[in-house]
């Protein structure tokens, strides 16, 4: 084998797993594990802004005892 059959074996092998990784990132079965992924930075910020909502339990209890 010369280097041109070499590098037309290594093209085409890099090729199929360009194609094979493309086809892994991209199945339908694997959206919603990815959507859940992308989110994962933007989880913290929700909670955070779910407990700035929330209105503090033990001030609430202090309130009512008043």
């Amino acid at each position: 084998m010369d280097k041109g059959t070499l590098g037309a074996i290594s093209t085409v092998m890099m090729a199929i797993a360009f194609a094979g990784v493309c086809w892994w990132a991209f199945a339908p079965k694997r959206r919603k594990r990815f959507d859940d992924a992308a989110n994962l930075p933007f989880a913290d910020e929700q909670s955070n802004e779910q407990k700035k909502e929330e209105p503090n339990s033990s001030t609430d209890d202090v309130a009512r005892r008043n």
